[in-house]
């Protein structure tokens, strides 16, 4: 698939997108928005692909922000549907069945924090500093910052960084649990795609209804407790726990098919 905005490199299942507007220090247009929307279809649909790890062009910049610009002049209705169309985007993929890890080099503020937290962890680079600075615009975050930050770092914490518009280095994000590492810049993507390799590695069903039960702790429609039996059940019907559970005790390596 062609993107406008992104670069990708696939190698060992692992599919590596930057966002590519380092004059924008990456920043979501619309161009970008459609890229993503496009990228979780392929990350799902395409078989070689076991995971990926976004992360933005240059060492200033994951994504600083949305491209305010097209903002102006936009009604009541048009900037709810633009905040609809962006929660749509970023929940394919918080809820793709593979695996996405956000490599924070830099700014990640405004879009690009609620980018980040829609992918299933993150790890930053030293430099990284991470904020929902909309009020400074008399906004709000509107592509589900307001609700991934209270789950990520607790409502006290969000709204202090929500209200404020403050920003936080990557330290601070580590001790609020925003991200899982924190790495110098050289060593971002290297330990983005070790974490990786070791999760392809495993059953992909089995990771694809890991994140399916995580993600039902936060879905008011689901009881999480029964979508964990339900996919903890299903399993039974794949080769690959066939295939695991013989390995175990055949004691060996298992191969996984992904059936």
């Amino acid at each position: 698939m062609s993107y406008k905005t992104l670069l990708t490199e696939l190698e060992n299942g692992i599919l590596t997108v930057t966002i590519n507007r380092p004059d924008k220090l990456n920043a979501l247009n619309r161009d970008v928005m459609e890229d993503l929307g496009k990228l979780a279809v392929e990350i799902n649909a395409n078989a070689d692909i076991r995971g990926a790890i976004i992360t933005g062009s240059g060492q200033k910049g994951f994504v600083a922000g949305a491209d305010i610009s097209e903002f102006v002049g936009l009604s009541v209705t048009e900037g709810m549907d633009l905040a609809r169309k962006g929660q749509s985007i970023f929940f394919s993929i918080e809820n793709n069945g593979k695996p996405i890890v956000a490599a924070v080099n830099g700014f990640a503020l405004g879009g690009g924090c609620e980018l980040a937290m829609a992918c299933h962890f993150r790890i930053a680079s030293e430099n990284a500093k991470f904020g929902q600075p909309e009020v400074n615009l008399g906004l709000i975050p509107g592509y589900g910052g307001t609700q991934r930050l209270v789950q990520l770092v607790g409502k006290g914490r969000a709204l202090e960084l929500l209200m404020t518009g403050g920003m936080i280095d990557a330290a601070t994000a580590l001790q609020y649990g925003l991200v899982n590492y924190v790495v110098p810049q050289e060593e971002l993507l290297p330990k983005a795609k070790a974490l990786l390799a070791t999760i392809v590695a495993k059953a992909p069903l089995a990771i694809s209804r890991c994140i399916s039960s995580a993600n039902a702790v936060f879905d008011e429609n689901l009881n999480g407790f029964e979508a964990e039996i339900a996919a903890f059940g299903d399993c039974f019907d794949t080769e690959d726990m066939r295939e695991g559970t013989s390995a175990f005790l055949e004691k060996r390596k298992p191969v996984f098919s992904g059936k």
